[in-house]
């Protein structure tokens, strides 16, 4: 939709006045410059990230008739949504993030034969698999991790509590823990949709041991005896637990703090926000031709004399009409090439006295190229902090920006696939568990094949590794 234009004045200089042809939202705001900077620029990306976690500030909420405690997360318990909302309103975070959970996904978790590279081909593991859509439950994990450095998934078990028979992943923007008990471990997990105070529904899960959650669940369901009292219990009557899988941080958080929220905390975020919208309202405010007109004082009167307008309210609606006309005439494209006659007179002095002069400003120059190298800077330091060559997303496109050669990239993406192999092997624990608990692990191993850039010489593109993610290294 093309935005109206008005004349705006600037000055006045003898008996003319000066106008400048400007967008009508810019000629509305001249009364409000410090409000509009806010609207188009926005706050600081900082805001809503606490220094630090305080275990002690905790909050309740009813579920089924009983209170539960949890920690919050952030100061406003709205953190990874404002997250969420912060990664995508950048286009270079964006897509940083997309790449960083396809590396991270791979070929997707997979079930071998132990000591081989065959597939799996036992039937209650490609039924469970096809039940429970493993494949989307690892993408959706890889997702998570990359974004929070934590995910969780939920296992439910048969109601004779003899096998594994459902794995559902729970979005961690939606989980928060409860506070360490007296033998400081959390005891539970909350998923709720948070946006909403309160949630209006929400569900909670036991949570097992973070270490060792195969002998956590082994001794609930009683067939182990506690390390605590060297006793077996009578077994819960639970079935579903939760397993969570992080990546471990300073000071062992409730919420890890990804590295790459220092984005948010520096200032890299907001020069390249401030970069890109300056941008934007520049080429948006010149891209047409910009004029200046100048208009003698007796013009207005002049078109209303000749017209035989007297009356006060139809000569301003006159002159507004005027104002539009001319406006209309600088700016609307098929006006371009047209010729607009003005009468002018000669004073005794020789002067020439025009009633209507109109400048073109800046034709020939081209906006919008200032700070083209501060806008490549800021791209390659959040590139920089998602961990991500600015070549493999083309945050840096072009020959002048140091594009690398296609034997450099195909080495950094074989880097940056060698580095999921940590994320890999804390993604695997419920697996794990599966495996030992349903019995599967004594014939079948679980890998994670990974995609490896080769050379043309090779008649291939890419071969398939496996980082190995044996049952026995659990």
């Amino acid at each position: 939709m093309e935005e109206k234009r008005d004349l705006l004045q600037v000055g006045q200089s003898g008996d003319y006045e000066k106008y400048m042809v400007m967008p009508s939202s810019v000629v509305d705001a001249v009364e409000g410059v410090q409000s509009e900077f806010i609207t188009h620029y926005g706050k600081d990306s900082d805001g809503g990230f606490a220094d630090a976690e305080d275990e002690e500030h905790t909050q309740t909420i009813g579920i089924g008739g009983r209170q539960y405690e949890y920690v919050p997360w952030g100061g406003d318990n709205m953190l990874p949504y404002h997250v969420q909302t912060l990664i995508g309103k950048n286009m270079v975070t964006s897509q940083c993030q997309n790449f960083n959970t396809l590396t991270c996904y791979g070929q997707g978790l997979q079930f071998f034969n132990r000591g081989t590279e065959d597939r799996a081909s036992d039937p209650e593991i490609r039924n469970f698999c096809l039940h429970n859509s493993l494949h989307l439950q690892f993408w959706e994990q890889a997702t998570d991790m990359k974004y929070y450095f934590f995910s969780v998934l939920v296992i439910t078990l048969s109601r004779d509590g003899s096998k594994i028979v459902q794995m559902r992943h729970q979005d961690a923007c939606h989980c928060r823990f409860s506070p360490k008990n007296k033998k400081g471990k959390r005891e539970y997990v909350i998923v709720a949709n948070w946006r909403h105070t309160p949630p209006k529904t929400a569900k909670v899960f036991p949570l097992l041991d973070e270490v060792d959650p195969l002998g956590d669940l082994m001794v609930r369901l009683g067939r182990e005896p506690d390390p605590d009292t060297g006793k077996k219990s009578a077994g819960t009557s639970d079935r579903s637990f939760a397993i969570r899988c992080y990546v471990p941080t300073i000071g062992h958080q409730v919420y890890p703090m990804p590295y790459y929220y220092s984005i948010f905390l520096d200032a890299w975020y907001d020069i390249y926000r401030l970069i890109g919208t300056g941008k934007r309202y520049m080429i948006k405010n010149t891209a047409a031709p910009r004029w200046q007109v100048e208009i003698h004082r007796n013009y207005w009167n002049n078109v209303c004399n000749e017209e035989g307008i007297t009356d006060p309210e139809k000569r301003k609606e006159r002159i507004k009409k005027e104002r539009q006309n001319i406006t209309e005439f600088c700016t609307k494209p098929e006006n371009a090439g047209k010729a607009w006659i003005t009468s002018y007179d000669t004073v005794l002095e020789g002067k020439e006295t025009r009633m209507v002069r109109i400048y073109a400003l800046g034709a020939d120059k081209k906006e919008g190229g200032d700070w083209s190298e501060d806008m490549g800077e800021a791209s390659n330091s959040l590139c920089f902090a998602m961990g991500v060559h600015p070549n493999m997303v083309g945050a840096t496109p072009g020959k002048s920006q140091m594009n690398n050669s296609g034997s450099d990239k195909r080495e950094l993406f074989n880097l940056k696939q060698a580095l999921e192999k940590p994320w890999h092997d804390v993604m695997s624990v419920p697996y794990h568990v599966l495996m030992h608990f349903n019995v599967w692990d004594e014939k079948y191993d679980i890998h994670v094949p990974m995609i490896e850039m080769t050379t043309l010489d090779k008649n291939k593109e890419f071969d398939i590794k496996s980082d190995n993610n044996e049952s026995d290294n659990n």
